[in-house]
C-alpha cells in the first residue's frame, strides 16, 4: 500500500511539475509578442454620414476587417481618409488599418452607431495626446533600413535650422533665383536643400522638378545620355512662391556618385511659364556632403 502511495504521489508531482512549466513555457512564448502590441483606436460610424479621419501625412496603405465598412482617400487631400458603414447596425465589431508615408501604423476598432459622438477625427492631436506615436514604424523598401520617421524628422530639422553651406551654386534669371544651400548624408541617403526667391510681384507656379545626371558636354540630349533621380521625399509639397518672397524645401534621394565628365542637374519648371532654373552639382560636390549624426542631429 505504502508503494502504491509513493508512486501516486511522485506521479502527481511529476505531472504537477509539467504543467506549471507549460504555463510558464506558454507565459513566456506570449509576453514577446504583447509587448510589441499596439492599442486600437474605437470608432463609431454609421450608415447615412461619413466620418473623417485626417492623418499627419499622406496614407499609403488601408485594409479594412470586413465588407461592413467603406473607405478611401477623400480627393486631392492625400492625408484625409473617408469611411462609413455599407449596412446598417453591423454587429459584432470590425475594424482597419492604415499606414502612412512617414511610417506610422494605426489600428482601429469600429461599432456601428446610428449617432456617432464624433464624425471628424484629427490623427495628429490624439497622438500627441495619448502618446501613441511610439514603436510602430513601418520600414518602407525605397528607404532600406532607414526609418521613416528618423527620415522625416531629418527633414525638417535641415528645412527649420535653414543654414547655407553650399554657396557656390545657384541660377538666377527673370527675377526668380534659385539656390542650392546645402548637401546632407546619413545612412546611405542624399538631403539636398534648396531655396528658390520670386525678387518679381509675379507668382512662381512650380510645375515639377527634375533631377538628372547627364554628359558634361552634350550638344545633344537624348532619353540615353540621361539618367534621372527620383526623390524618396520631399519636405514640403512642390506648389508654387508668392511675389516677393522666399521659399525652400529638402529632397530625399538614394545615395549616388558621378563620374567627372557628367553633371547631375537639379531642374524647376514653371507652370504656363518660362522662368524656369537649372542648378549644376559637380561629383566634387557630392563627396564633399555634410555628415549628420543622427543620435544628437547634428551635422
Amino acid at each position: 500500500m505504502k508503494n502504491h502511495l509513493k508512486t501516486f504521489w511522485a506521479i502527481a508531482l511529476i505531472l504537477g511539475f509539467a504543467v506549471t512549466t507549460y504555463a510558464q513555457d506558454s507565459a513566456t512564448a506570449k509576453t514577446p509578442l504583447a509587448l510589441g502590441k499596439i492599442e486600437p483606436y474605437r470608432m463609431e460610424v454609421t450608415y447615412d454620414k461619413t466620418s473623417h479621419l485626417i492623418f499627419p501625412t499622406a496614407i499609403r496603405y488601408v485594409d479594412l476587417g470586413s465588407e461592413y465598412l467603406i473607405a478611401g482617400k477623400a480627393e486631392d487631400a492625400e492625408n484625409v481618409l473617408r469611411v462609413k458603414a455599407s449596412v446598417r447596425d453591423f454587429e459584432p465589431e470590425t475594424n482597419f488599418s492604415v499606414i502612412t508615408n512617414d511610417g506610422r501604423f494605426y489600428s482601429f476598432n469600429v461599432y456601428y452607431s446610428s449617432y456617432p459622438e464624433a464624425l471628424s477625427y484629427d490623427l495628429l492631436t490624439m497622438q500627441k495626446a495619448v502618446d501613441k506615436a511610439k514603436g510602430n514604424d513601418v520600414l518602407f523598401e525605397e528607404l532600406g533600413n532607414n526609418s521613416p520617421s528618423l527620415a522625416g524628422l531629418l527633414l525638417e530639422t535641415i528645412y527649420k535650422k535653414d543654414k547655407r553651406i553650399v554657396k557656390h551654386i545657384g541660377a538666377k534669371s527673370f527675377g526668380i533665383q534659385f539656390i542650392l544651400k546645402g548637401i546632407y548624408i546619413h545612412n546611405g541617403k542624399y538631403y539636398f536643400h534648396t531655396e528658390l526667391r520670386n525678387r518679381t510681384n509675379v507668382p512662381f507656379e512650380i510645375d515639377f522638378i527634375n533631377f538628372k545626371v547627364v554628359d558634361k558636354k552634350v550638344a545633344k540630349r537624348t532619353v540615353v545620355q540621361e539618367r534621372p533621380l527620383t526623390p524618396l521625399r520631399t519636405y514640403k509639397p512642390l506648389d508654387g512662391i508668392a511675389g516677393k518672397s522666399t521659399e525652400q524645401n529638402v529632397f530625399l534621394l538614394d545615395q549616388f556618385t558621378i563620374a567627372d565628365d557628367k553633371v547631375l542637374l537639379i531642374e524647376i519648371f514653371e507652370k504656363n511659364g518660362g522662368r524656369h532654373q537649372t542648378l549644376q552639382v559637380e561629383n566634387s560636390d557630392l563627396i564633399k556632403a555634410r555628415l549628420i549624426d543622427d543620435m544628437h542631429l547634428k551635422f
